[in-house]
């Protein structure tokens, strides 16, 4: 697959809604952090952890939660909420990037704290057990020997894609917070709705997504290897639900189309997300939120240094309905297993 941009398109338009958090705000959010981290704090992915959390959510600042609540109702053309400005450290210095296989952060952090306590304002904050071992708080950071893959840990482009496509109970939405910024500026997170791609599609096109013709593997991530069988169970469409305003269920780098018309429809759909694609250079204390449901998302490529300066963000997924979930959530918790 080619690049999404030319090199000459960095400056690309960037029309997502925006929240820009003030100063004051940064403050009350550093504050609240604090409740959720230091010594005595239980793990994150403790039940205490995330409880306590759930309870500060709701003390976020009051333009903050109104942000979220309206992009919950409506994730509007663009399907991406940017909230600038977030804290990311309380006064601590911040650690050189890992470079580990599988990297997390269990102990909790004032940017884990913060992360989640936005995310728990979208829905119930899930992870999935084949996935960094289930921890909820996720860092997605290049890792030497693992440039090629097309997962977090890669270098390449990163193809466009709803996160686990493949999973029945995928998340709703993905938060994606920049704690540390790629020292190149080659990094960009890229994303793209299906409500703007969708005029671009003729009938017959449309028709042949909307039918059981694709087939989706799990991603690196999982541990899975390309064309393993762990994935889908079986055949699906990709566009999903109503047609005027459907959800997506497709991976560019691992769904595959199961005859030539399902190849050609493909090919239709991802020409139309790059064409209506926007490139996002995020800085320290941005948060990216993409509603999984009608928005994929990849990255541009960039050479990682792996000197500690490396492009850090952190993950946390959520999705709306823990009950529509429960049969993949052993015991009840929150990661799917």
């Amino acid at each position: 697959m080619p690049e999404f941009f030319a090199p000459d398109t960095n400056a690309a338009v960037d029309p997502v809604v925006v929240h820009d958090v003030t100063a004051e705000e940064r403050t009350e959010i550093v504050a609240l952090a604090g409740t959720l981290t230091g010594p005595g704090h239980p793990l994150v992915d403790t039940p205490q952890w995330l409880s306590a959390a759930l309870n500060a959510s709701s003390l976020l600042p009051r333009t903050l939660l109104r942000a979220l609540r309206a992009f919950r109702h409506d994730p509007g053309p663009q399907g991406t909420l940017m909230l600038r400005g977030l804290p990311v450290v309380a006064g601590e210095q911040l650690p050189p990037t890992p470079g580990v296989p599988n990297s997390v952060e269990p102990v909790p952090t004032t940017a884990a704290a913060v992360i989640a306590t936005v995310m728990l304002q979208l829905g119930e904050v899930i992870a999935f057990r084949n996935e960094k071992h289930g921890h909820l708080v996720q860092n997605v950071v290049p890792v030497p020997g693992h440039e090629v893959s097309q997962s977090n840990a890669g270098s390449v482009l990163l193809e466009l894609h709803i996160e686990n496509a493949f999973h029945a109970n995928r998340p709703d939405y993905v938060g994606l917070l920049s704690i540390r910024e790629d020292p190149t500026g080659d990094a960009k997170l890229c994303t793209s709705s299906i409500r703007r791609a969708l005029p671009l599609l003729d009938a017959d096109v449309l028709r042949v997504l909307a039918e059981p013709r694709f087939r989706t593997d799990a991603p690196p991530s999982f541990g899975a290897q390309d064309g393993d069988g762990d994935g889908a169970r079986s055949v699906h469409p990709i566009l999903q639900g109503d047609l005027a305003d459907p959800n997506v269920a497709v991976d560019f780098a691992a769904t595959h189309p199961q005859d030539d018309m399902a190849k050609i429809a493909m090919a239709a759909l991802r020409d139309a997300f790059v064409t209506t694609m926007s490139a996002h250079r995020l800085q320290v204390g941005d948060l990216a939120v993409v509603d999984n449901r009608v928005t994929v998302h990849g990255r541009t490529s960039f050479v990682p240094r792996y000197d500690g300066s490396d492009r850090w963000m952190e993950r946390v997924y959520a999705h709306l309905d823990n009950r529509r979930s429960r049969v993949d959530r052993p015991g009840g918790g929150p990661v799917l297993g």
